[in-house]
């Protein structure tokens, strides 16, 4: 019963254990437009080598991993040599155990004109910077930003900054060089800020879990010295209660020897 218990014990610390694996999902150049014949180079940042994450893509085509049809794998890493816009889609990392990391989305064009934003979600209060970009003329040509489809304004120099991005900034962006062209739409999403109490609240989530990581090794070590300690000894052998009535009995046989030797020994003095 006492090894039985142990056991689902150790099962239930397993079940409750939670995973600390985690990735991030990298993209050079960082851009979320893309020129067709780039070669772009996408990385999983793993916190943890033995979650064993993999890159993963949904197209227009169909949902594969890398080396499945497309790019070069390398570990965590793929490199696709020659982009085309059917490389266009959603991209993740992916863990052996089904874990996944925050996608990014990638428009391969073969216009003229591209936009390069970020490719993850910004924070609420940061800065955005946007770089209007042409294939073949300088990047510094002056450029028309637009904003859900409404004109925000002109950069000189083709590059534009939103200060302190708040929720109101989430859209659909995109650029146009006069005598080169437009660029496809990309979507920037804002996130709230963390606040302090969250921080404080995924620090202590995350020392759970890592505590309860180690349950079962403490547990383990501690059921060993126990048993350990509390074995049996050359010096303390168990007595078995079998023992006790043969030793009652030979004590009343003694005592009716005694009784019997008592006369004899009176009448012999006579």
């Amino acid at each position: 019963m006492k090894g039985t218990s142990v056991q689902m014990l150790l099962a239930l610390i397993q079940l409750l254990s939670c995973s600390t694996h985690q990735a991030r999902l990298t993209l050079s150049p960082s851009s979320s437009q893309l020129f067709r014949g780039q070669s772009v180079s996408l990385s999983c940042e793993e916190d943890d080598s033995s979650a064993g994450w993999t890159l993963r893509r949904n197209t227009t085509k169909r949902q594969s991993q890398c080396g499945a049809g497309w790019g070069k794998p390398a570990g965590s890493s793929c490199t696709i040599s020659y982009i085309v816009s059917l490389d266009s889609g959603v991209y993740w990392c992916e863990s052996s155990e089904g874990e996944t990391s925050k996608s990014i989305n990638i428009t391969v064009t073969d216009g003229p004109v591209i936009l390069q934003s970020p490719v993850l979600p910004v924070m609420d209060g940061h800065d955005v910077s946007l770089l209007c970009k042409t294939q073949s003329a300088p990047s510094d040509l002056p450029a028309d930003f637009y904003k859900d489809g409404s004109f925000i304004r002109t950069e000189p120099t083709g590059h534009m900054t939103i200060l302190r991005v708040s929720r109101s900034d989430e859209g659909s962006y995109s650029c146009k060089v006069r005598g080169h062209g437009e660029s496809p739409p990309s979507w920037i999403t804002v996130t709230e800020r963390n606040t302090t109490l969250g921080s404080v609240t995924q620090l202590v989530l995350r020392l759970l879990c890592h505590l309860v990581v180690f349950c079962p090794y403490f547990v383990s070590t501690f059921l060993m010295v126990s048993l350990y300690r509390h074995r049996p000894t050359g010096n303390h052998l168990p007595v078995s209660k079998d023992m006790t009535p043969s030793t009652h009995t030979e004590h009343g046989l003694a005592e009716d020897y005694d009784d019997v030797l008592t006369p004899v020994s009176t009448e012999q003095q006579f």
